[in-house]
């Protein structure tokens, strides 16, 4: 099943035991286990793979399409998903306000749509194939989610939140892509289990504090205020910058095993769930930080 950020598998994840980096070429010798794109496995991107010696994995690799995906088509897919994040963000923010008298309208709203986000994603997930007016609907109704969300931590928590929160993603992403671009991020079947594990630990961690807090008011179990919500925030964006490397080597598992282009909004659309993981763990983090000063 192909997936993204931050509960699902990856497609096209290598899990050798080697380093990552961006421009690695495919590894000489005989399958990878997991890795559909490995050499000595079938390409199922070949122009042909019917033919015996794909199937087999013997003889000479066929030649890749000519519509294989390259980084400029990442680049411009992420660029359109999260530019219909931050302009559906910016629309609710102005058109929702969170004061005194629309304050449960905007929430109501708020939670509608990042409910309907989540569906879209999910659906994606079991798709075969990208969908580009899914992972569109889905940035724009979390961008939505988003928008309401941080006016109301700015209108109720501290002004400067959402631009450190911002600057933060920001920084995580920059400090993830020169550590997987120095390989000083080994991404590997080790790697790739602990990170997925984690990451399904603290979803489920999270989703049943969230279920005390509804039924017994309050913080729950208090996993999301005071200091334990500060350290379990650190945890969801160091885990976030994990995911990220998951992202990076995806990319990196599609060029080098020539990809289709659709495939460059798969690469899209996780990126995307990773980098609002990481601004709403951001968002939450600061206001914590603010809130206890």
């Amino acid at each position: 099943m192909r997936s993204s950020n931050p509960v699902f598998s990856r497609r096209g994840f290598s899990r050798d035991n080697g380093s990552a980096g961006f421009n690695a070429q495919p590894q000489a010798g005989g399958p990878v286990a997991g890795n559909p794109y490995a050499q000595g496995a079938a390409n199922p991107y070949a122009t042909n793979p019917y033919a015996p010696e794909a199937q087999l994995g013997t003889g000479p690799e066929a030649p890749v399409r000519a519509n294989a995906m390259t980084i400029d088509d990442v680049v411009s897919r992420t660029a359109m998903t999260l530019g219909t994040v931050v302009l559906t963000a910016v629309l609710s923010w102005v058109l929702l306000p969170v004061d005194s008298a629309n304050i449960g309208k905007s929430y109501g709203i708020a939670i509608g749509a990042a409910l309907i986000a989540i569906v879209l994603s999910l659906v994606q997930a079991f798709k075969s194939k990208p969908v580009p007016a899914l992972i569109l609907a889905y940035a724009a109704f979390e961008g939505v989610f988003l928008g309401v969300i941080s006016s109301a931590v700015t209108t109720y928590v501290s002004a400067g939140a959402v631009p450190q929160a911002v600057l933060g993603t920001m920084a995580v992403f920059a400090g993830v892509l020169i550590a997987y671009k120095m390989r000083w991020i080994r991404v590997n079947r080790r790697f790739y289990g602990f990170v997925m594990a984690a990451g399904l630990g603290f979803v489920l961690l999270m989703a049943v504090n969230l279920l005390f807090a509804v039924i017994g008011g309050g913080d729950g179990l208090g996993f999301r205020s005071g200091g334990l919500g500060i350290l379990f925030g650190v945890i969801g964006v160091i885990l976030g910058a994990c995911f990220l490397a998951l992202d990076f080597k995806q990319v990196e598992d599609g060029l080098a095993y020539g990809a289709p282009r659709e495939e460059s909004w798969m690469a899209a659309f996780g990126l995307t769930m990773t980098l609002v993981w990481i601004y709403l763990e951001m968002l939450r983090l600061v206001s914590l930080i603010t809130g206890n000063d």
